[in-house]
């Protein structure tokens, strides 16, 4: 089984920068895609971006481009998503998935951590 914990939430400014990361254990080799999604109070659970497991190719939602953007260390079992330009708008719980059945479904789930931006 796999397992993601994710770090790195907390409160700041507008236009400021943060970088969550999520580590992942137990058997990684098992993971295809990874994904960062958010949700915000009162707001359906939304994708932000993920990166493949095979050539590191990215997505990302339209409304991050330029802004985030997510990388993964192999050697540490880490995946990143920098954050700059924060706006009130990303403030929302982050959670990081797996998708380790490779059949599309993201099926491993951190516990989120909290990022709040103020205006």
């Amino acid at each position: 089984q796999v397992q993601l914990v994710e770090s790195g939430g907390g409160l700041l400014q507008t236009g400021g920068s943060l970088r969550l990361s999520c580590a992942a254990s137990g058997r990684t080799l098992h993971i295809h895609n990874v994904a960062w999604f958010r949700q915000a109070p009162g707001k359906e659970r939304e994708f932000v971006a993920d990166i493949s497991g095979w050539n590191d190719n990215t997505k990302y939602v339209d409304s991050v481009k330029g802004r985030f953007t997510i990388s993964r260390d192999n050697a540490k079992r880490t995946v990143y998503l920098q954050m700059n330009s924060m706006k009130p708008e990303d403030t929302a719980v982050y959670y990081c998935a797996a998708d380790t059945s490779h059949n599309g479904d993201y099926d491993v789930w951190g516990p989120g951590t909290q990022v709040t931006v103020s205006s």
